[in-house]
Order: C-alpha cells, then structure tokens, then sequence
C-alpha cells in the first residue's frame, strides 16, 4: 500500500507526528534519493520524538519496508541478524528459544516495540522479548538503536528495536500473500487499510506453520520433526481530531504452539516428547497534541503473557505475565536551535507462575536537553532517575553529539554517545533463589542491581551518487553480572567484576552500475567476563555481504546474501563452529499488484551448530505470490 499522494520532506528541525515522519522515510525509499539525502530521514527511537537522522549522535539502523519484502524472511530474528553488530543463537527451528545479542549483550538487555508497545514477556526467566513469536508481516519499518539506551526507555534498556506497521495510503488499500517451502512451511498472510481525511485504520494478519525437523541430536529415541504454528493479528487505527490532536488505539494478539526436545515427565524422567504453548494479548491508546512549542504524548499500554509447558501431552509448567504501562512525553522547543525532551513512566510488572505470584512497579522520571549550533553540530544531554519498588532509586544519563559537514560531494558526519544504566534482579530471579530448586552457592546468594556503562563514536560520509560509508568504535561493560549457575544449577549468581564487550562496526553501501547494488557490514566483538574468558555465544567476528539488482522498470529484484559467524564459543569456552550461508532470493510484478517470489535459503546446504545439540536448518527453498490493491 503506497501513498498515491505522496508528502513533502519535513522540515529538519520541526517536530513531525509519527506518520508523516515514516511516510517519508517511504518515500525516499520509493525514489531511490541519495544517501547523503536519506541523512534527512526521521527516525523516533534516540530520544522518542522525531529528529533526523544527521543530528543522531547515537547509532542507529533502518530497515525499509522495501528491504524486508525483498530480503524474505518469515521470522524477525533471521532479519535483524542480517545487520551490524547483531547476533543471533536458536534452539532448533522456528519457534524455538531465540536469543538476540546487540554489540554482544544478552537479549534482554534490548527492548522490542511494536507501535509503541512494549511486547516484553515478564514471565520469562528475565524480562525479555520473546523474539521467536515475532513474525515480519505487517512490518513496515525497522529502527535499531545500539548501545545504552536507558535515558528514554528505561535505565535497563541496551539497545531498542523499534517496529512499525504499514501507514496505510490514501483511501482503502491491502494486499495477500501466500508462502510455501520445505519442512512442510506454509504460511498465508494479509492487510487492509485505509486512509480517509481525518481517519486511518490498518489490520494485519498471518497464520504460519511448519512441520520443522528434529530440533535436537540427542533425540535418539523419537527423531520426529519439531513443529511450529503462529497466529498473529495486529490491528492499528488513528483519528485526527484536528491538525494539532491525534487519538490512536493499537491491539495485538499472539498465538504460538510449539514442540521440541528436552524436558522431565510426570515422573522426572527425560523425555522428548515435549510441548508448549504462547499467547500475548497487548493494546495501547494514545493522544498526541502538537503545538508551535510544545508537543505531548500521553499512552497506556498492557501486555499479558501466558507459557503452558507439557512434557507426554501432561502439564509440568505455566506462567502468566503482565507489564502495564503509563507514559508522558513532552517536548519544548525555544528555537530551530534548543529543545528540551522531558517525560515520566510509571510501569507494574507481575508474574504466576504457580508458586510465586508477586507483582512490582519502577517510575522513572527524565529529561534532555537538545542543542544545535550553526547548523552542524548537535548536543543532547540527559538526565534520569528511576525509583524502583524492590532496590530504591537510581540516577542515570546520556550524553551524545553529531557533527556535520560537506565533504567530496557528499557529507560527513562525526558521531558519539555515552550512556549509563541499571538492571534489577527479575521477579523469576529473586524467586527462583528462594525456592524449592535452588541451592547454595545460590540459595545464599541476596542479588542485587546490575550496573551498566558504554560509549560509542564513529564517523559516517553519505555521497550525493548514494555511497554509504560507516565505521563505529563501542565499549560497554556490566558491573555485578546476573547469570545462571551452568556448572552445578544451583540458581542464579552475581559476577563480582566488570563484563566487558568492545568492538568495531564497518558498514557500506554502493551503487553499481546496470541496476546493481551492493552493501555490506562486519563486526569485531570482543567479550571478556570478569574472568577474563571470552562470554558464550557471542561470535567475534560477524559479517554480512548483499548483492542486490533492480530492473529498470522495477518489475525484477534479485538479490544475494551472505552470511558469516566466526570465533564463538559455549558456556564451557569450546570453541563452536565457524560458518558461512548463502541466501539467494528474486521476485517478477507479473502485472501491476501481482508477484512471484522465491527464496532459497543456506543454499550452499552448510552444516553447522550454534547451540551444542541444537541443529540447524538444511538448504531450504521457498516460493509465494503476493497481491497487493
């Protein structure tokens, strides 16, 4: 669904409402403007409210709506691991245990938002984002936001990844695809939406599903495939009371069934024959009110999570979890020159999971001030203090900056970010510690807060002829670790000491000639733990290479992606394997509206782990038709 008519670039210094911000990082897509012009593009994750990309000092990376239809993917996490500085590790198919690492930190550390909701599972051994329900349909934009970001979403947030739905275009438009390849996937997907004067609506669905394959090697007994179903609905809609004030409302149900290997009978005996069970009900309502100096956001979100667990087709576990919600965020602005960015959220979290059932709830309060001088260089420093129920109150800050000049027919921007941050022990933490399965050393462990600091600098050049230049310098490190005990399982222990996570981040993009493209990204991590050993799961070397083509009259996209992971190691720091995938996929416009798609996944059919016991999938081929109206 494009816009037929298409909005004009926003001023650069003007507080925009969200919509019209992403509708033109639409259409720069749709032009194919420059890369230097794209330093214009909007982005609403650094501080929550609109700001252009040239005057984010902190590091940030969109994904287009464009590239997600044609890179392909049916689930989030194989899409977000295309790109810098972000890894990846799956417990054996789709929808299986995900963790997402950003510059190497553990999942939970990042915050995932989907139209302002934050659709983290509080039932979770930690508060995290459960990454192996989110699907890619609907999904219109993607903004990744790397390294402490605790200022504007939380002191514990190390990274956001920040989703949006279609905008729908004017009058009523949608489209439907449908997706079939091996391990018996399937999945059928829609949307209709519509844009009429002062009244916008978008609802999304999917219904995927497969038959998988053997999630484990250690099943020797039944070697069946481990499958996976998801529903999932999302539905949006806005109304403009006036050209100042907008009401929006955003529902969102998830529904997961999944099998895999590895779990205790009735009787606690192992058994493969293991089952479990997601549903999360979330919504927000919001209002915005835009004026010549101020601007202001007042939502209310609730996110409920329910994990059923069976082992032989008998319950052994459930969890219920619950994380509401309430917001401000107001902006001042004196001038094109100074604005300050100030809010206040109040969020409860609960979880049940049949034997503990307890409930908390943190306030946080900050404010930053926003700087810009001579039209090239931006400040921002801010200020935040968190009161939370179970470990008191915290102050933390950010600080970045972003300076800019042309530079060989093109821009140059310098960049840099210093942030702070804390994490307290989780609900499941604390009570796991205190409970019946716990044992010393952790059953006499009292746990306490996680602290958390980290810079980064970098510098970017974007040329007139669409070059994208990227080199990034980040150093962050955690003091006073949280991590289960994998040696004796006694519970969850407290690393005294600093763990560390340094590294560089080259990202490029290049126009070629004939309709070609190519871009491309690498990442040296370095992880230390307090005891000088490299940290789990956390390859040093990543790297990402895409060759795309565009026929000159937009009817044929191929495109050519290859994936490497080296240098990473499992919990006893031996060494897991070293690999490299090769992802292929094109797609033809038969007719305006109607098109063929294929894909071909790990086509070179490499073999290769990332969890001990854990397999990975085989070459994998994949071919759709989508409409679109």
């Amino acid at each position: 669904m494009h816009n037929s008519k298409l909005p004009r670039p926003p001023h650069p210094r003007r507080t925009l409402p969200l919509k019209t911000s992403l509708a033109f990082g639409l259409l720069a897509q749709t032009l194919g403007v420059s890369a230097q012009s794209l330093l214009e593009e909007v982005v609403v994750s650094s501080s929550r409210v609109p700001i252009p990309l040239r005057e984010v000092g902190a590091s940030v990376t969109i994904l287009s709506e464009d590239e997600i239809i044609q890179r392909g993917f049916l689930n989030l996490p194989d899409l977000l691991r295309t790109q810098a500085s972000v890894a990846a590790t799956n417990n054996g198919g789709p929808g299986k245990a995900t963790s997402l690492r950003i510059r190497g930190e553990e999942g939970y550390r990042t915050l995932v938002i989907v139209d302002g909701i934050d659709v983290s599972d509080t039932s979770s051994p930690q508060v995290s984002p459960r990454l192996e329900q989110l699907l890619t349909t609907g999904i219109s934009r993607v903004e990744i936001l790397r390294g402490p970001q605790g200022l504007s979403y939380g002191a514990d947030a190390g990274g956001v990844i920040n989703i949006h739905t279609a905008t729908p275009g004017e009058g009523l438009g949608g489209g439907v695809a449908i997706e079939q390849g091996r391990y018996g996937t399937q999945q059928l997907s829609g949307r209709v939406g519509g844009n009429f004067d002062a009244v916008d609506f978008l609802v999304s669905g999917a219904d995927f599903s497969t038959d998988g394959f053997n999630a484990r090697n250690t099943d020797a007994d039944l070697r069946d495939a481990d499958g996976y179903d998801n529903q999932t609905i999302h539905a949006r809609a806005g109304w403009d009371v006036s050209d100042s004030f907008r009401l929006e409302g955003v529902v969102r149900k998830v529904e997961g069934e999944n099998a895999f290997d590895g779990c205790f009978n009735a009787a606690f005996l192992p058994t493969n024959a293991c089952d479990d069970s997601f549903e999360q009900d979330s919504w927000r309502v919001s209002a915005a009110l835009s004026q010549d100096r101020f601007s202001h956001e007042l939502a209310y979100s609730e996110n409920t999570t329910q994990r059923d667990f069976f082992a032989e087709d008998a319950l052994f576990f459930k969890a219920e979890g619950a994380l509401e919600r309430l917001s401000y965020v107001g902006q001042w602005r004196d001038s094109d020159a100074l604005s300050l960015v100030y809010g206040v959220d109040r969020e409860e979290e609960s979880i049940d999971d049949g034997s503990f059932d307890r409930a908390r709830q943190q306030t946080g309060v900050y404010g930053e001030y926003q700087g810009r001088f001579r039209e090239q260089l931006t400040v921002t420093a801010g200020l935040r203090h968190d009161d939370n129920d179970d470990f008191g109150e915290y102050l933390s800050y950010r600080l970045s900056g972003a300076w800019n000049t042309d530079l060989a027919s093109g821009e140059l921007k310098l960049k840099g970010a210093y942030g702070t941050g804390f994490r307290a022990p989780s609900l499941y933490e604390i009570s796991y510690n205190n409970g019946p399965f716990a044992a010393p050393p952790a059953s006499d462990t009292v746990l306490s807060e996680e602290t958390s600091e980290g810079y980064d600098i970098g510098v970017v050049w974007a040329s007139e002829s669409g070059i994208y230049l990227e080199a990034t310098w980040f150093d962050q490190e955690i003091d006073d670790l949280i991590t289960f005990d994998v040696v004796a399982f006694s519970g969850y222990l407290q690393n005294a000491g600093l763990s560390d996570s340094t590294g560089i981040e080259l990202i490029a993009e290049l126009p070629l000639a004939m309709g070609f493209r190519i871009s491309g990204n690498y990442t040296w991590n370095e992880t230390t733990a307090p005891t000088g050993e490299q940290r789990p799961f956390r390859p040093e070397q990543l790297a990402n290479l895409r060759l795309a083509y565009l026929s000159p009259t937009s009817k044929i996209r191929l495109g050519l992606n290859v994936r490497s992971s080296a240098e990473a190691v499992d919990t006893l720091g031996n060494a897991l394997d070293d690999y490299v995938l090769l992802d292929m996929n094109a797609s033809l416009e038969l007719f305006p509206g109607l098109t063929i798609y294929t894909r071909l996944e790990n086509a070179l059919d490499e073999e290769y782990t990332e969890i001990p016991t854990y397999n990975t999938a085989g070459q994998s081929a994949y071919a759709g038709v989508r409409y679109e109206f």
